[in-house]
């Protein structure tokens, strides 16, 4: 079975809630809040430790019924089955997309996936515990994670905002090929006690093999039995093998799970060293929560769908391009980052499930930071500008070290959200002598479109919650888009072209390009190690 082919353009939602937004387009939330003042009840969703107010949103219940139509219409609930039941939905790639099976039961979970975990478990416990050691028989200290795009990302988000549960391993992240940052990384290291992660598919990947080859010649510098030292989650086992690492520190990878969602499978192997296994079963534990919560429960108090329709309703019809995040805990600083991936890989196309240009909007811009950073930062376009940004404002009930400190930072986290819905006028309507010659320039117009997502704490089982929402959200929009939300193409292009010029720079001769490129390419030519 294919995905259904929908133009949500052709829809009869769709043109219903093009009437609607012409009907409600300059209303104000604040009126909305005054002709309801119980409008919060219609407008929240509370799930586990989770609280979803969507309340401050350009929204009425005509508004959510709508866009649930739009996503009926176009035959989400068939989608969704299509994903968890394995239907091959990335259809250009002519694969299943199944990262949901990673997180799955135990009693549910493939053999392959079984036998993964298992593997992934008993290395773990064995380098934590000290048992697994070093070619020089000492205990490692430090794990060094060599990969890009979702083969970093991911882990690295997570492992740092875990980083309450962290154990005595040390694990930094390497995807750049900046040689600068790696070396000033090898000089607090010592090779002797340093595990190294080589994580590609292909295990050709021309910025991970690049690094991996600075840190494995490292290695043999220090005069370090390499097979001890490198370990790799790949599909090209060959190439690992050929490449020194040792047959069972090899650790698969499957085509059903493309990179920006494959933090719960094998390439989650740094997190797990860094938490512990067990807590990385917490991580996988929540994000199936949130799979089942996703799979069974109805669209209006369906977490997941409801921000992809506020999404859809802000990009296509208000043509708000961008959403921010929000997240007020630093741990959670990789966090947009992280989300730009999941998001605009998956969502940033131009050509629909039928092979037509779309004539719609699609992927959002997806950006932020942490709060009250960002307060200091960009906000002042937040509450003054002339673009409108629909923003998620992540905040968590319970630090893990308890403070009078966390009750600051809620309440800026909660004034936020209060001051872009209420805004705030300029006292200049009284006497002359009361009025404040700057009042226009304070005033806030207000009626600033957010989600607040309230959770108790920050654990891994919440995390995994948090992050398997944003993955079924940024499915749900890719779905009603009519677009294929799991392949890359745009990305591998420019692998391409990039190999072509590094031989062109190596061989020093610089071959046909645009007068751009080429003018560029010889003036880089020219100058290095002009100094």
């Amino acid at each position: 079975m294919s995905l259904l082919k929908n133009n949500p353009t052709e829809t009869q939602a769709w043109q219903k809630l093009k009437k609607h937004f012409y009907e409600i387009q300059f209303v104000k939330m604040q009126e909305l809040f005054a002709q309801n003042p119980n409008r919060i009840r219609e407008f929240n969703i509370r799930w586990n430790d989770f609280l979803i107010d969507f309340s401050k949103n350009r929204i009425t219940a005509e508004t959510i019924n709508l866009l649930i139509e739009l996503a009926e219409e176009t035959g989400l609930k068939t989608g969704i089955d299509a994903l968890v039941n394995g239907e091959i939905i990335n259809e250009t790639e002519n694969r299943k997309v199944l990262h949901t099976d990673l997180r799955t039961s135990k009693d549910k979970q493939t053999d392959d996936v079984a036998a993964a975990l298992k593997q992934m478990q008993h290395f773990c416990e064995s380098i934590i515990n000290g048992t697994l050691k070093g070619s020089t028989g000492k205990a490692f200290t430090d794990v060094i994670n060599i990969g890009i795009g979702g083969s970093d990302l991911g882990p690295k988000l997570v492992t740092e905002a875990l980083a309450d549960y962290k154990n005595h391993l040390n694990v930094h992240y390497i995807s750049n090929i900046d040689n600068d940052s790696i070396q000033c990384l090898k000089k607090k290291l010592q090779a002797e006690t340093t595990l190294v992660i080589i994580v590609s598919k292909s295990f050709t990947t021309l910025e991970t093999i690049s690094n991996a080859d600075i840190f494995k010649e490292w290695l043999l510098q220090n005069n370090l039995k390499t097979s001890y030292h490198l370990v790799a989650v790949s599909s090209n086992i060959a190439e690992a093998v050929n490449y020194g690492v040792e047959q069972q520190n090899i650790f698969p990878m499957w085509d059903y799970v493309g990179g920006r969602y494959s933090l719960w499978s094998t390439v989650g192997l740094s997190t797990a060293l860094s938490i512990g296994f067990d807590r990385f079963e917490e991580l996988l534990h929540g994000a199936h929560q949130m799979d089942e919560h996703f799979i069974n429960t109805p669209f209006k108090q369906n977490i997941p769908v409801i921000l992809a329709l506020l999404s859809v309703w802000y990009n296509n019809f208000f043509c708000f391009e961008t959403e921010a995040v929000i997240p007020y805990v630093d741990k959670l600083k990789m966090l947009p980052a992280y989300l730009q991936q999941v998001v605009m890989e998956s969502n940033g196309k131009n050509t629909d499930r039928q092979g037509n240009p779309v004539n719609y909007e699609t992927g959002t811009i997806v950006w932020g930071e942490v709060g009250t950073n960002s307060q200091h930062a960009f906000f002042q376009l937040f509450h003054q500008g002339t673009k409108m940004i629909p923003t998620d404002f992540i905040g968590f009930v319970n630090p893990y070290f308890p403070s009078d400190l966390h009750d600051l930072l809620m309440a800026n986290f909660f004034a936020q959200t209060e001051a872009l819905m209420n805004g705030k006028e300029g006292n200049y309507h009284h006497t002359d002598e009361d009025t404040d010659k700057n009042a226009k320039y304070k005033e806030f117009k207000g009626n600033r479109p957010s989600n607040t997502i309230l959770i108790d704490k920050l654990t891994p089982k919440s995390l995994g919650s948090l992050l398997a929402m944003y993955e079924h959200k940024t499915f749900v929009q890719g779905f009603i888009w009519n677009i294929y939300s799991f392949d890359q193409f745009g990305v591998e292009y420019g692998k391409v072209l990039a190999n072509n010029i590094k031989a062109e720079l190596k061989e020093k001769h610089i071959k046909q390009h645009d007068c751009s490129t080429s003018f560029l390419l010889n003036y880089y030519l020219k100058n290095k190690n002009a100094n």
